[in-house]
Order: C-alpha cells, then sequence, then structure tokens
C-alpha cells in the first residue's frame, strides 16, 4: 500500500469520528431502540421491508450505509452530493446541527455497508445494537480487501470479509439475525458466541422454510413454513425467503402484529423494479450493483419465471479486484441455468471472461462494450412480447430510460443524483 494509500485510510476515520462526536451527542439524547443491517446484498429491502411494518415507529438510515452517512443522518444532514467545498459546511454545521435535532422515534433501523476494513466495527462499537440482522454474505466490494491478503492478515477473500461483517454482532447486545445455510457465517458468530465477545442470542434461518414461490414480472408470492403468505406487486428473488422469515421473526420479538400485503412497499431504485416498457416490453431493474452472488440471485428468479421470451441484459461485475476474471467466467454457467432466450453483455470484463464461454455453451448471445450499441441491438430486435431483465453495472440504467414507456418512471430509476448525471452526460449518455 502507498503512503498516500494508507493515509487516506488513517484520514477516513480521524474525520468519520469527528462528526461522530456530534452525531452521538443526538443518539444519546434519543436513546432509540436501535437495529441494525448489515450484509452484501440486500440490507436496502430489509429495510425496507421493516419500514413498510413500523412505518413511522421508526426512523430509518435511507441512503446513508457509511461512517460518514450514519453520522450525518443522525443530526439531519446530507453528505456530499455536489462540490467538495461541501466539506466546510458540513464541519461546521454538524456541532450546530447537533445541539438542536431531536428524533421521537421508538426505533433506529441503521443500515452498515462493511464497503471498507474496519468500516463495521467503527460503526458497531458506537451503534451498539439491540438487533442485528446480517442477511447475506458474498464477495461485495472485494477489491477493498485485498491489501489484507497481501498483508497476510486473512488467507482468503471470504474470510476477511466474513470478518468484517460479524464486527457488528459482536457488539450485539440482544439478538442476532443470520443465514444459517451459510457456513461462514455460522461459524464466525458461533466463535463469537463461545469466546463470550456477546450474550445476543443467534437465531438460524434456513431456504427449506419457504414452502411456495411464485413470480411474475409484475408480482410475486412467498408462502413460509409457518403459513404467512407474502405478496408484492414487483419480481423479488427467491432469496428474499431468507429476508421475509427474519422480518417475522422480528415482529414477534417485537411484538408487532406483521403486515403480509406488501404489494404498496416502496422498492429501491434498481433492485427488482417493474417497468412497462415501449411496444408492450416488460422491464425489469435490477442495475444498481452486481457480484456474483447478487446476480445468481436474478438469474434463479429468471428461471422461476413462467416461459416467456426472458432476455438478460447484464454489466460488468465491478469492484472485483484481482478475482473479476474467475467471478465473470463463473457468470456463464450461471446464465446457462437460467435458461434466458437471449444475452446481451455490456462491459469489458463481461466480453473478456464471460461470452466466450457463453459461445461455448451454444447461448444465443451478444456483448457490447458501450451501452449505446446495447440499446441500439435491443430497439432493432425486440418485437414487443420480450421481458428484459438488467442487472449490473456499465449504465444500464440509462437503456432503461430510453426503453421506457412513461417518462416520469425515470425518477424510479437508479443513480439519479447530479453527479450520476455528470458522468453519463460526459460519457454522451444524454
Amino acid at each position: 500500500m502507498t503512503l498516500t494509500a494508507k493515509f487516506k485510510k488513517k484520514f477516513y476515520f480521524v474525520a468519520a469520528g469527528y462528526f461522530r462526536i456530534f452525531a452521538n451527542r443526538v443518539l444519546k439524547k434519543w436513546r432509540p431502540r436501535i437495529i441494525a443491517i448489515t450484509g452484501s446484498v440486500g440490507k436496502t429491502t430489509m429495510l425496507h421491508l421493516i419500514e413498510a411494518e413500523l412505518g413511522e415507529k421508526a426512523h430509518y438510515s435511507h441512503d446513508a450505509n457509511s461512517a460518514f452517512g450514519i453520522a450525518f443522518d443522525l443530526v439531519n444532514l446530507r453528505g456530499i452530493t455536489g462540490s467538495k467545498l461541501r466539506w466546510f459546511y458540513l464541519i461546521f454545521a454538524a456541532p450546530i446541527k447537533s445541539l438542536f435535532v431531536k428524533h421521537r422515534e421508538k426505533y433506529y433501523i441503521v443500515e452498515i455497508d462493511g464497503e471498507r476494513p474496519h468500516e463495521t466495527e467503527f460503526l458497531a462499537s458506537w451503534l451498539r445494537p439491540e438487533v442485528t440482522i446480517w442477511v447475506s454474505l458474498g464477495r461485495s466490494h472485494a477489491v477493498q480487501y485485498e491489501q489484507q491478503i497481501r498483508d497476510g492478515e486473512f488467507e482468503s477473500l471470504d474470510k476477511a470479509i466474513t470478518h468484517e461483517f460479524a464486527m457488528l454482532p459482536e457488539y450485539t447486545k440482544k439478538a442476532i439475525y443470520i443465514d444459517g445455510d451459510i457456513p461462514l457465517m455460522v461459524k464466525a458468530t458461533e466463535k463469537i458466541k463461545k469466546k463470550g465477545k456477546t450474550e445476543a442470542a443467534v437465531t438460524k434461518f434456513y431456504k427449506k422454510d419457504l414452502k411456495k414461490y411464485e413470480v411474475r414480472p409484475d408480482q410475486t408470492t412467498f408462502r413460509l413454513k409457518s403459513g404467512e403468505t407474502f405478496t408484492f406487486a414487483q419480481p423479488m428473488p427467491k432469496d428474499m425467503a431468507i429476508q421475509l422469515l427474519m422480518l417475522e421473526s422480528l415482529m414477534k420479538y417485537l411484538k408487532i402484529k406483521l403486515k403480509t400485503n406488501l404489494k404498496n412497499m416502496p422498492i429501491a431504485p434498481g433492485r427488482s423494479s417493474f417497468f412497462e416498457g415501449k411496444n408492450g416490453l416488460k422491464i425489469i431493474d435490477s442495475s444498481y450493483n452486481a457480484h456474483l452472488i447478487s446476480v445468481q440471485s436474478i438469474l434463479e428468479m429468471t428461471k422461476e419465471m413462467p416461459p416467456s421470451e426472458k432476455w438478460l441484459i447484464l454489466g460488468d461485475m465491478v469492484e472485483q479486484g484481482f478475482i473479476e476474471g474467475d467471478e465473470h467466467a463463473k457468470l456463464a454457467d450461471l446464465i446457462k441455468e437460467a435458461k434466458p432466450e437471449r444475452v446481451i453483455l455490456v462491459g469489458r470484463r463481461t466480453r473478456q471472461y464471460t461470452y466466450p464461454r457463453l459461445v461455448e455453451l451454444k447461448i444465443q448471445a451478444e456483448s457490447f462494450d458501450d451501452v449505446k450499441q446495447a440499446l441500439d441491438y435491443l430497439e432493432k430486435n425486440t418485437k414487443g412480447d420480450e421481458v428484459l431483465i438488467f442487472k449490473g453495472s456499465q449504465y444500464l440504467e440509462w437503456i432503461i430510460e430510453k426503453l421506457l414507456k412513461n417518462p416520469e418512471d425515470v425518477k424510479k430509476l437508479p443513480r439519479r443524483e447530479k453527479a450520476a448525471e455528470k458522468r453519463r452526460r460526459k460519457r454522451g449518455l444524454n
């Protein structure tokens, strides 16, 4: 690691510590019951599920899941959304705002990302949640953990990332929810309990307790072992069953009546949103982000949909570092299992590592480096009865924008902030 990188890493937590001082002042006045959500994917969806149940009883850390974001959320400030000169405003505004901000909700539902090493511990040791919900585990932000492997701190990326997320259960007071089907997650919490680092009870949830799953482009039904049946007005991945099992248990713990009709639940942009497209196209937008487990989840959902003309539009999986070749190569075999009618790849990584394997597997696929070329292909080759399923990076949201039947749906797409709009304009995506 270069001296510059080391300085930036150290400065990040020094600066975050400054804002935490004032956020903690608000937290001490408030004293809410804290429920923390962490994991590689599914955190925001879990937050929205809880919001659908608790409503105004809780304050939610929407769009804030980092050391800086959570501190700003508590003092009712937005982070850096435009000019970096805003830092000067935030430095002076945080102490003043902390004197006057008053939260009155009973619960604080906070999402914790674990994007970089030691950030989860930074937040966990401060917030010390009553309940931790650890929804998933995968190689998200893998590139951030490469240095720990080089330094010999961990023997693999999986163990480094697991250790990071496990910091949150370690500081949890009452209840820890985990996916019992993930051995690394189970082993990590067992180790924490064995060392006596927490007195919180660990509850494991299993996919086998999903008894029925039906998905269409505009509706999903889940029936759990308990008999509870959840309904949504969007296509939801089968893996969401774990989150619903956790939700059911959480409401029981909080002694709150469970709501199962979630057709009006707001969906975060780019997480399985359904849109009507031009000329009868059906669009499923999961373009917010992608790494192997999140793509696999969408591919499994694709496979479960009723027979139709299902097209996959997949962008590169970014922030994978030295494992990007292996991860993209694995993607081809997962695509085969989903049985799509056609695959459109966008980006240099999918072209280099995924496309050749798809050709070997005799799967009809096209590969483009540029989203304009991909859009042109879709406009010329779709007939109107296709279901277009988008997942990944490379500005796929721009393609969706151009295919929407209702222009007002643009505001429901991901990356609507000014910085993202500026990046698209620089690439000529107007």
